[in-house]
């Protein structure tokens, strides 16, 4: 007995002095950091005051502890960063559809602003800037040296006021200028059409009215072709889209699955991880799909792409994808500002993170540049056929439905044939949906 009351307070003696052991050094190093950080923060201190004392000219104190604080965002990656009230402003309107500017989505690479792509029907567009174009000066002005935030700024003023801005572009040898004129912004999310018996739904951004529309463009085609039996599929184009919203990728991509894990988020601790699935129900019914992708799709559209592509949903066409897969928290600061910090990174639904990667197109195929054809062409390949030739024999054999219906499919062919003269990768993804449906049964 008095063994075991000696082991037992020999068990607690040693449970002790271990504890002392590794707890104090451990509290012994935690002080140890805390002193350095916030010896850290007094020489913060001591700078700022020996700028505001000895600085050759007077400094805006708030402009320079804004500038700290963006430096200090800014230098952990290129999508943290300080907004300031009236950034956060029209950040906020900007989800919501409308605002006013060129029209680009822009990130930092280098010290020079990269275009990430330019957005659907805006005046940069319209000017001719292309996704990958470097951004070196605006209005003469040098962007090297400054923040993304200073050069943005720089890029804004009045609607209808001129900007000229200064582009490096690959495969040009020399810098040149383009002038745009600023304009209101109002971006539509989603725009659907038919080509033939192809549904093509245009998704340029990630908003507030992105799965609404998308939804509602939808219904509409199905109910303009007559019901889903009449459609060969969906060509859903995420095409120099940026990004956005995080919860309308989860709609969207929900909107053409069933079941399944759409993407998760981890961030540095286990329990900020998140995980989004997928509800019953799909708009197509399992009608095949084609996800066109390239160098300007990014964050949200590559959510959508990476979904959609590994639960084996669509095929997805083009070039490889931005390769943002980092999220950004949006946090509300005093003084009505807000910071922009990368909490996490998303991971598709087998488990890839796409960061600095991209997503991978099932079938790489490069956009050509388009190709005009004259009246004459065109009526000279009409004519190269049977029929065109003097005194053919008729086909009597074809009933007029018959008829119909194999004037309807050429022109249909027709038309797919002349728009991969303006867009190469449209036209291969309607020709695997077409390619697609010619395998399944036909209905009578």
């Amino acid at each position: 007995m008095n063994k075991l009351i000696i082991a037992a307070v020999c068990g607690i003696t040693g449970g002790v002095v271990l504890s002392t052991q590794v707890a104090g050094p451990l509290i012994a190093q935690e002080d140890r950091a805390n002193a350095s950080v916030y010896e850290q923060l007094d020489l913060f201190g001591d700078i700022f005051e020996r700028i505001r004392a000895n600085y050759v000219e007077d400094v805006d104190e708030a402009a320079l502890i804004e500038a700290a604080i963006n430096g200090m965002l800014t230098s952990l990656d290129p999508h943290s960063s300080y907004l300031p009230p009236n950034d956060f402003s029209d950040m906020q309107v900007q989800t919501r559809g409308e605002f006013g500017g060129l029209g680009i989505e822009v990130t930092q690479e280098d010290g020079f602003v990269r275009v990430i792509t330019p957005m659907d029907d805006t005046p940069a567009m319209e000017a001719g800037v292309e996704a990958g174009d470097f951004i070196t000066h605006v209005d003469g002005e040098a962007l090297l040296g400054l923040t993304l935030e200073q050069a943005v700024d720089l890029m804004r003023g009045p609607v209808g006021s001129e900007i000229t801005i200064t582009v490096v572009r690959e495969g040009r040898d020399q810098p040149f200028d383009i002038t745009i004129v600023r304009d209101r912004i109002r971006l539509t999310a989603v725009r659907a059409r038919l080509e033939g018996n192809t549904a093509i739904v245009r998704v340029s951004t990630f908003n507030d009215q992105t799965y609404p529309n998308l939804e509602e463009g939808l219904r509409g085609l199905i109910s303009e072709i007559g019901g889903l039996d009449n459609l060969n599929g969906v060509v859903l184009d995420l095409r120099n889209n940026p990004g956005g919203l995080l919860s309308q990728a989860i709609r969207v991509s929900d909107a053409f699955l069933e079941q399944g894990e759409i993407v998760s988020t981890r961030g540095r601790r286990p329990e900020d991880g998140e995980r989004y699935n997928a509800t019953p129900g799909d708009l197509i019914t399992g009608l095949p799909m084609v996800v066109l992708v390239n160098d300007g799709s990014a964050s949200a559209s590559e959510i959508v792409a990476g979904a959609l592509q590994d639960h084996r949903r669509a095929v997805v066409v083009g070039t490889n994808s931005f390769g943002k897969g980092s999220v950004q928290s949006i946090m509300p600061l005093a003084g009505n500002g807000a910071m922009r910090l990368t909490t996490s990174l998303y991971y598709t639904p087998s488990g890839r993170s796409i960061q600095a990667l991209g997503i991978a197109p099932d079938i790489l195929v490069e956009q050509r540049p388009a190709v005009e054809t004259t009246e004459d062409e065109e009526e000279a390949q009409s004519r190269r056929n049977e029929a065109s030739l003097r005194g053919a024999i008729e086909n009597s054999s074809l009933s007029e439905d018959e008829l119909r219906q194999l004037e309807e499919e050429q022109a249909i062919a027709e038309a797919t044939a002349r728009l991969r003269n303006e867009d190469y990768q449209l036209a291969y993804a309607i020709d695997i949906l077409t390619g697609l449906n010619a395998l399944g049964p036909r209905g009578n």
